[in-house]
């Protein structure tokens, strides 16, 4: 009989209750769309905050101790420079959280002369394919985490020794053009390198007033053929909380427990920490203001896609509720035979319930596609990238549609309550 009477109401009713479905659809494709992206958001910004620079700075471990004895500058510094070997560099993608590592440079600094002229040379990677023991083959450099430089001419390569890049505030001093041959001469060692302008670049700071060439250009220059004076390091972390701030302090005062969720958690200083366990020489220091400016920023845009999650759910309620009261005020001569005929208010309370939730379910349903479509476009427009979709979204589209379904029914539910029969079946 139930059954029946169920049947017969989404029947009678559909206009209405498709109505009803559209809404349950609107405000969970939203919700659908907006915690895709928020659970995916946080690889997506911190990869838009990569372009912006290195989070991390790793240099030999008795550098980083003389600097911070004697509080030197960086000029004092390079009298007590020591050196990182080139072939450890790649157990920086070995670590436990090897894939949030996105990108990394070395970097060797020596001088030259140019007609008697003093210059600074920096020998870098700009693009360097490197296969790790692991297996796994990457491509790095410093030309991806420098992404807002203005770089004219072709891209450099790191087989080109002969090539150099040529800052924009040195280019416009020695009046030199793409093309140009330079030949440079360290003062320490009296080694040459005959170099052809492959770039002129801007990048708005010191670097304008450097040359930039391949390592290995670098390295005999220097008579440092191996070496590396310090990487930059970009990777992708969790914004940083009190254990990680206390972790940061002294990883030995955690517990256990502690250390487990701190060690197993992309946090800055636990990707610090786990880079000098397999570099035992060097020290890793965390660019804080890059760090903590991500943490921010992408906690920001999580929160902001919550609350809009929330609002498009209330909406959806609201909506809800004007629907299903108005379908119960509409039908009360129905509820009041009902009634009259011995029906209880929790008997015709589940069969409005049911009867909504039913079509609630469709729309959540439908409303759940059409979300994961929404957050396709936000990833590409936004990210230009395809936005993952999460699993467990689906559980929590079943609990929203429940949820909105019964918060707006409840309204129409309590005045089926107060229906009375002989009221309603006199016309009163």
């Amino acid at each position: 009989m139930f059954r029946r009477m169920l049947l017969s109401v989404l029947v009678r009713q559909k206009k209405k209750l498709f109505l009803i479905a559209l809404t349950v659809a609107l405000g969970v494709s939203l919700a659908t769309a907006m915690l895709n992206v928020m659970f995916d958001v946080g690889d997506k910004v911190n990869q838009e905050l990569k372009a912006y620079g290195a989070n991390l700075n790793i240099v030999p471990k008795g550098t980083a101790l003389v600097s911070e004895m004697y509080q030197l500058d960086n000029s004092e510094t390079e009298q007590a420079v020591q050196y990182i070997k080139q072939d450890d560099l790649v157990k920086i993608k070995m670590i436990f959280w090897a894939y949030n590592i996105v990108d990394f440079a070395p970097y060797l600094t020596t001088q030259a002369t140019f007609h008697d002229k003093p210059v600074t040379v920096v020998g870098t990677w700009f693009n360097k394919h490197l296969t790790i023991p692991t297996g796994d083959e990457v491509d790095t450099g410093m030309l991806a985490m420098k992404s807002w430089w203005t770089i004219d001419g072709n891209s450099m390569k790191d087989d080109n020794l002969q090539g150099v890049m040529v800052g924009e505030a040195i280019a416009k001093q020695w009046n030199l053009q793409i093309g140009d041959k330079i030949e440079l001469t360290s003062p320490y060692t009296q080694n040459r390198a005959t170099l052809t302008v492959n770039n002129i670049f801007h990048s708005g700071g010191i670097e304008d007033s450097q040359l930039y060439v391949s390592l290995p250009v670098a390295q005999n220059l220097a008579n440092k053929v191996g070496l590396v004076e310090r990487v930059e390091v970009s990777a992708l972390t969790t914004p940083e909380n009190d254990l990680a701030r206390k972790a940061a302090q002294d990883p030995s005062s955690l517990s256990r427990t502690q250390w487990d969720t701190w060690y197993c958690t992309a946090y800055i200083s636990s990707i610090a920490y786990q880079l000098e366990e397999l570099m035992p020489d060097v020290k890793v220091k965390a660019i804080m203001q890059v760090a903590e400016s991500e943490g921010s920023i992408l906690q920001k845009t999580q929160l902001l896609m919550l609350l809009l999650t929330i609002l498009s759910l209330i909406c959806s309620a609201l909506a809800i509720s004007n629907l299903v009261t108005a379908n119960v005020i509409e039908r009360s001569t129905e509820i009041g035979l009902l009634k009259a005929l011995g029906a209880t208010n929790t008997s015709v309370a589940m069969l409005i319930l049911t009867e909504i939730l039913i079509i609630a379910l469709l729309g959540g349903i439908a409303g759940y596609f059409i979300g994961l479509g929404f957050a396709q476009i936000i990833g590409h427009t936004v990210f230009g990238s395809f936005v993952q979709p999460k699993m467990i979204i689906i559980p929590l589209v079943l609990i929203m549609v429940s949820l909105i379904t019964i918060l707006g029914s409840l309204p129409a539910l309590r005045i089926m309550m107060f229906l009375r029969p002989t009221d309603v079946l006199h016309g009163r």
